[in-house]
């Protein structure tokens, strides 16, 4: 990518967290920046395409390159380390952003939901035949099925309407829906494992 417009996206996506994405017109995207609109739109038509190429690079960025590097961990370092990539990714984006984005720019929403899916749904599926092949998960799992339930669920933890009704940020759902998840799929020694993991990062 370019890195004149990499920088347009980091610093713009800064901005939307700061302020909304409803609120920031390209005119004050601009005007913060110190560049001209013209600039701007040397790489992108409108706002939705500026908001799409956003969501993009973080996804590319966070989700991609940073889970590749886990190669050679264990089955449950791998997931551990994902889920961290993940829940970072999505503590960027506020109730705020989430609900703008819904409601204003609901294609570009739909589109990164589905990149975003595709990429978890790839590596729960990947990291669940490791887990099994190294004897840390068990051996009876619908690997496919499991995925596809994570994903739905750390869709609808996303929820704005449900984390406020009752009060919970995504942070604290994700905590407890990976810690089921992981100790439904993995066996006593994978398990043993994983509470040795906790016991470390407590001291």
């Amino acid at each position: 990518m370019d890195e004149k417009f990499e920088k347009i996206i980091i610093e713009s996506a800064a901005l939307f967290r700061k302020y909304g994405i409803r609120s920031l017109s390209m005119d004050d995207i601009s005007r913060e920046l110190g560049i001209s609109k013209k600039t701007i739109y040397q790489y992108v038509a409108n706002k939705a395409e500026l908001i799409e190429k956003i969501l993009e690079w973080f996804t590319n960025n966070n989700l991609c390159m940073r889970s590749e590097k886990n190669h050679e961990a264990n089955a449950i370092d791998d997931l551990l380390s994902f889920s961290l990539i993940v829940q970072e990714e999505s503590n960027e984006s506020t109730p705020a952003i989430l609900f703008d984005l819904q409601k204003y720019y609901p294609d570009v929403f739909k589109r990164f939901s589905v990149k975003k899916n595709e990429l978890v749904f790839d590596h729960l599926k990947r990291n669940m035949l490791k887990g099994i092949e190294e004897g840390l998960y068990r051996t009876d799992l619908d690997v496919d099925l499991v995925s596809h339930l994570y994903v739905k669920k750390l869709t609808d933890s996303h929820d704005v309407d449900f984390l406020n009704t009752h009060q919970l940020s995504f942070s604290r759902v994700f905590e407890v829906m990976f810690d089921n998840h992981i100790r439904g799929i993995s066996n006593e020694k994978g398990l043993a494992y994983f509470e040795s993991k906790k016991v470390k990062k407590q001291l």
